[in-house]
């Protein structure tokens, strides 16, 4: 039996991090896969603990398979190893002082290793990453537009898109519908055009999952679970503080 854990967002709280390790040795059936997307730091010297933690698992626990978040992408472009995007909606929400606390807590040995962080993982007929098809600073969320969820999710050619950007959980289907639109052109009459999108109702239906965050909220960590050969998806709230695990 296959089943996956899928977490993001881990944001420097090592101790978030821990509770969910701690939960997803609990499932039954026994979870086989552990994905990080992104997110692993929040720009703190905390957050080098939990990378470490990350990079040196436990005797008997899962290897994570991590890949690039908006903080990990910051970092690089920090140090000059990536392209600063025209529009970063990142430091646009973080603010310019950011830049400088990466670059100050932030050691060069542990940015050379995120360089090294795939864009997202591909797995049967899923795709796993942080933002979306287009980039780690993208957030999708259920409120945006039908017609741009359906490009993001068009363009991975996969039915199962799992990202973590926007912290939140959801499993979200763009449903068939119709699209009207009209061409004019300088010397033809407008022509009326009517097309088909999105997918019918059904388990073949394609879907965009949010993956939640685990570090973000003190003391409610959330992730997802997924079992490839049923399709089900499970998303996980996870307690923890002095009251103990829930």
């Amino acid at each position: 039996m296959v089943q996956w854990a899928i977490l993001s967002g881990i944001e420097g709280n090592l101790t978030a991090y821990e509770a969910v390790l701690q939960d997803i040795r609990r499932q039954t059936p026994k979870v086989t896969e552990l994905y990080i997307l992104g997110d692993l730091i929040d720009g703190t010297p905390e957050g080098n603990a939990v990378v470490d933690r990350i990079r040196n698992p436990k005797k008997g626990e899962l290897i994570p398979q991590v890949c690039k978040g908006a903080w990990e992408e910051q970092c690089l472009i920090v140090r000059g190893l990536a392209a600063e995007p025209e529009a970063n909606p990142f430091l646009t929400e973080k603010g310019g002082a950011i830049l400088k606390q990466l670059w100050d807590h932030i050691p060069l040995e542990t940015v050379e290793w995120f360089r090294q962080l795939h864009f997202g993982f591909a797995e049967l007929d899923c795709l796993l990453l942080h933002g979306s098809s287009l980039t780690v600073f993208e957030a999708l969320t259920p409120d945006i537009s039908p017609l741009v969820l359906l490009d993001r999710l068009s363009r991975t050619g996969s039915n199962r898109l799992f990202c973590g950007r926007s912290g939140q959980t959801f499993q979200y289907q763009v449903s068939q519908g119709k699209l009207a639109a009209t061409v004019t052109t300088i010397d033809q009459a407008a022509v009326n055009q009517d097309y088909t999108i999105g997918d019918p109702a059904g388990t073949a239906a394609r879907l965009i999952v949010g993956v939640g965050n685990v570090g973000r909220i003190p003391k409610q960590a959330t992730y997802t679970l997924y079992n490839p050969n049923t399709d089900q998806v499970t998303f996980r709230t996870v307690r923890y503080g002095r009251a103990g695990f829930g």
